[in-house]
């Protein structure tokens, strides 16, 4: 993923970067909440967006329904890495499925969805 995403021109992508884009809403979602989603710290989640927002990723603007609280957005430069990362999926999926055949493709897809579904039951490490 990471080869694709350089070749597209993404070069500072770093696999902990997915950790935050794949939790972000398109809308825009709260830094607590994208902790929560990806189960690490309030604080390990902040320095991945400052990370993504020196990259010009995403942006932090003020909650409209909580002055205190922020929402992360991606910037129209991270929609298009997000464009960028759908393709490498895509890719990378292909790759697979070409490798290991549509039946073990298959299975494998069906056991990381329902291992995936289970996270959604898990609290971030600081509410446990």
């Amino acid at each position: 993923m990471l080869d694709l995403m350089r070749e597209a021109g993404y070069a500072q992508t770093r696999i902990a970067h997915i950790g935050l884009t794949r939790n972000l809403d398109v809308e825009g979602t709260r830094l607590t909440e994208l902790a929560r989603r990806a189960s690490m710290s309030k604080q390990a989640m902040g320095e991945l967006v400052e990370q993504c927002e020196a990259m010009g990723l995403v942006a932090r603007s003020r909650d409209p329904s909580d002055g205190r609280a922020r929402i992360i957005t991606f910037t129209a430069l991270g929609l298009e890495w997000l464009d960028a990362f759908r393709a490498a999926v895509d890719v990378a999926e292909r790759e697979m499925r070409g490798q290991l055949g549509a039946a073990a493709m298959d299975t494998l897809v069906q056991a990381l969805t329902t291992y995936g579904a289970d996270f959604g039951t898990l609290s971030a490490p600081d509410e446990r």
